[in-house]
């Protein structure tokens, strides 16, 4: 029992530090916050939170097929990923800010949590990041599983995406509409720039 809870904060803490560095999604997700409320923001979070959750699957059950596969491919899955990451860059600098606050739907939050998904899905550099963090880490049927620092990972992210959505809700109606605009140019800048660099590095 000790073992497993072990195990388990384990993955919470992994989960948090792969979560917790501010990039293309981290940014996507504060914008999102801000426009459109905090459960689009905390949906958003969630995409990659899921997307992070499969490949420390495939990492901590040791599947070298699909690892391989995808390093093979990352040429092709860090040109779609970057010419997503444009288009959202550009919609987000472009995007004028609403008048009144947006009326929450099912298909915008399913739009917010696949967006983020697929971001994360296709960054091969996240399953390499998880590889080497378990890289060492043994595992036996009778004594551990896989499955407990997994979720573990999931629980991590997800609450480093709960926390960054509620911390930024906060002043969320404290923002004029001049506010809003200035967070979209730079947000979508910063979106752009990201995937300039993801097309570059191809």
């Amino acid at each position: 029992m000790a073992e497993n809870w072990f195990l388990f904060l384990r993955g919470l803490l992994i989960g948090i530090s792969i979560a917790a560095p501010v990039g293309p999604i981290g940014v996507l997700c504060i914008r999102r916050t801000l426009s459109d409320g905090k459960l689009t923001g905390f949906l958003s979070g969630m995409g990659a939170a899921t997307a992070d959750m499969v490949y420390g699957a495939i990492a901590a059950f040791g599947l070298t097929i699909i690892t391989s596969l995808l390093v093979e491919n990352k040429s092709w899955l860090r040109l779609i990923g970057g010419c997503f990451l444009l288009y959202l860059g550009v919609k987000t600098f472009l995007e004028k800010p609403a008048d009144h606050a947006a009326q929450a739907n099912q298909s915008g939050y399913f739009g917010a949590y696949l967006s983020t998904f697929f971001l994360t899905i296709t960054n091969p550099m996240t399953i390499l990041s998880f590889a080497a963090i378990f890289a060492g880490t043994m595992f036996t049927a009778k004594t551990s599983s896989p499955i407990i620092l997994v979720v573990g990972v999931f629980s991590g992210s997800a609450t480093w995406w709960l926390t960054l959505s509620l911390g930024v809700g906060l002043i969320r109606d404290r923002l004029t509409a001049n506010h809003m605009a200035w967070i979209n140019r730079i947000s979508g800048a910063i979106i752009t720039i990201f995937g300039i660099v993801a097309l570059t590095s191809i």
